[in-house]
């Protein structure tokens, strides 16, 4: 297997991941939305919304990063930088509710799927772009 076909197979899988973490924004907004007691805000956090709107938020901000993952499934060129931008915004949230968490481990394991997409999407650039993005 060639480098160029390993690389277009980390941005295959960064699709992937980019539809779990979609659907994982996807319910914690859904979450938020039916269930008003399960996100408790602390006196340490910042919530510069109501918990209705975080919802709405997190759901629209879900679909948002899982049309992304579609689109580099379906190896469109503006995807890639789409992907980028977004899971690097989504990054920072996901730093932001660390603080704020009663559950930690689940925001590190948010932090690291950011991070495995940003390198599946970055690394070897030149190389894996040629052969996934062909009709992008």
């Amino acid at each position: 297997m060639s480098t160029k076909s390993s690389m277009a197979g980390w941005i295959a899988f960064a699709g992937m991941v980019m539809l779990v973490i979609g659907g994982i924004n996807f319910f914690q907004g859904l979450i938020a939305l039916i269930e008003d007691e399960y996100f408790v805000v602390t006196a340490s956090g910042l919530l510069i919304f109501d918990l209705t709107a975080w919802g709405w938020i997190m759901l629209i901000w879900g679909v948002i990063l899982v049309l992304a993952g579609m689109g580099l499934l379906a190896g469109q060129g503006w995807a890639r930088w789409f992907t980028i931008v977004v899971v690097t915004l989504n990054f920072f949230v996901q730093l932001g509710f660390l603080g704020n968490s009663q559950y930690p481990l689940w925001a590190l394991t948010a932090l690291a799927l950011n991070i495995v997409v940003l390198y599946a999407l970055t690394a070897r650039w030149s190389e894996s772009k040629d052969e996934m993005f062909v009709a992008g």
